[in-house]
């Protein structure tokens, strides 16, 4: 692989902005503070007051004021706004691309990435958003004489908890469906990502949405992040399935609602009659997108016994060819790592393998000559349960290969995992790869693609089964999950019961009569 080393890199963000956007979290005066660096270099980025939880009460307190009126507005005019937070995260991309990229030590093209995933959410809630929340007409107890009407409400305050590994997308992307649906929010970012939630916040308000409307507390999940849970009317959290546990008990105490991203171990299966060539460049960014820090990347390759050879030489080659280092342009493939902790936390993994007996095909080193949280894209073979990167998410530059004889041993060893989160086929033939797709347990499948297909394509609900999550995110659900739905139902005529002396029997005879015609004619 190639190689840039930082050398005398220099960060292009204004560091009085970082100041200016460090001043709008919710916190005391003299709070205390944590320094945000730059992953590339290990420098400093700017000092992040720390929230308390009289903080998260003051957040909650002035977001609940302004949902008021804000709910009052039509959604129409909610929705245009949120229009012109699309328009304007693109024209001011490259500043947010330099910071993200200052915050996370991400790849230049994973920072577009983001900023392409909130244009995207912006523009389905602000178009369809509208359209999902009116009042529906719905089918009536009886047809003609009932009739019944689903209205929409916001749920009042929706807490967003969000991850450092996209701290754009999933700060932003989970709270526009939020403002359009009527509702403030209480952002709890992580603190590694909290200067580009800042940012994209303060973009937000310049597009029209209120300031008090969109809250920021920052600190750690047990302290900050649980009182967000105990507060919020509804919580919208990413994050590590423990966590997720946690957050659900918390809310299921309260009777409050949520969706739950949590982890992934993701398979990405490579069926006898692939093109082998697509594949094996789908597979490389499905497994290294982002450094392979994505809930949704590719951990485990699963070959077909007659092309595993072929595969790998042309996987390796491609692997071996990709751009490692710290840029603030489109001249690397592939960051840092966000902090010493995932570093860690990939070297246990891959040292764990080798030492149980696993081969390094390709990389597996950290890279402290390019920065000091670099890792290089690592492919191994020989991979067995009870490895930790058999086992666990390793949210790295690492992935395991295996060799499996056909669709069936694909399938059980895809599904053998208790994750649930994404997965993805390759095969010529459409409908094989739909109808494998659909044996898989997986909340979305990708066919010939690793992952951007379903995750870019907001019209169809996101999330996980089994142990990745509950609730989905985009399509209706994404926007619907933020409402309470009322019925209400009217009456013609006369009531629902005997008419004008009428016995009771004659009543039932006749109810009998109505509901028997319905079904022949198919009414539900």
């Amino acid at each position: 692989m190639t190689t840039t080393a930082p050398s005398a890199l220099q960060h292009p963000v204004d560091p009085r902005m970082l100041e200016r956007l460090a001043d709008t979290i919710v916190a005391r005066p003299r709070a205390s503070r944590m320094t945000a660096v730059e992953p590339f270099t290990g420098r400093p980025l700017a000092e992040i007051p720390l929230s308390v939880p009289d903080d998260v009460d003051a957040a909650f307190a002035t977001a609940r004021q302004a949902q008021h009126a804000w709910a009052a507005r039509s959604v129409e005019e909610r929705a245009r706004i949120v229009g012109r937070v699309h328009d304007m995260f693109l024209d001011r991309q490259s500043t947010i691309a330099d910071l993200v990229q200052a915050e996370s030590g991400k790849a230049r093209r994973d920072a577009f990435e983001e900023i392409g995933d909130v244009a995207l959410a912006a523009r389905y809630a602000s178009v369809r958003g509208p359209r999902l929340l009116r009042d529906r007409r719905r089918l009536g107890l009886f047809p003609g004489l009932t009739v019944a009407i689903e209205a929409r409400h916001p749920v009042g305050v929706v807490g967003v908890i969000s991850t450092w590994n996209y701290p754009l997308t999933l700060a932003v992307s989970d709270s526009l469906p939020a403002f359009v649906a009527g509702n403030g929010v209480v952002l709890k970012p992580d603190p590694r990502g909290v200067l580009t939630a800042l940012l994209s916040r303060s973009i937000a308000v310049e597009a029209g949405i209120p300031e008090a409307l969109w809250q920021v507390v920052v600190g750690d999940g047990p302290t900050i992040g649980a009182a967000v849970v105990d507060r919020a009317d509804f919580v919208s959290f990413t994050g590590s399935t423990a966590t997720g546990r946690m957050v659900a008990r918390r809310l299921g105490e309260r009777l409050v609602g949520g969706s739950l991203e949590l982890a992934g171990k993701n398979p990405l299966l490579i069926l006898d009659d692939a093109d082998l060539d697509r594949a094996a460049e789908g597979a490389r960014r499905a497994s290294f997108a982002n450094a392979g820090q994505l809930c949704i990347a590719a951990e485990r390759i699963y070959v077909a016994d007659r092309v595993r050879d072929e595969f790998q030489r042309r996987f390796l080659d491609r692997v071996q060819a990709l751009r490692l280092g710290a840029a603030y342009d489109y001249s690397c493939d592939i960051g840092s790592l966000t902090s010493q902790r995932q570093l860690d936390k990939v070297v246990r993994h891959v040292e764990d393998a080798v030492t149980r007996g696993a081969r390094v095909l390709t990389g597996g080193k950290p890279r402290p000559d390019l920065g000091p949280w670099f890792f290089e894209p690592t492919v191994l073979d020989g991979v067995r349960p009870g490895m930790l990167v058999a086992d666990e998410e390793t949210f790295g530059p690492v992935v395991a290969i295996y060799s499996v004889p056909n669709d069936d041993a694909a399938i059980a060893a895809a599904n053998a995992s208790p994750f649930g989160l994404n997965a993805s086929v390759w095969t010529s033939n459409k409908e094989r790869g739909i109808a494998v797709a659909k044996r898989l347990r997986f909340g979305s499948v990708n066919v010939n693609e690793g992952y951007v297909a379903v995750w870019g394509s907001h019209d169809v609900p996101f999330g996980g089964m089994k142990d990745s999550g509950l609730g989905r995110r985009h399509g209706r659900d994404g926007i619907l999950r933020y409402t309470e739905p009322q019925a209400i139902a009217i009456q013609r005529l006369h009531g629902v019961g005997p008419i004008g002396g009428m016995s009771f029997d004659r009543f039932a005879d006749s109810v009998t009569h109505v509901f028997r015609v319905m079904r022949r004619a198919g009414r539900p």
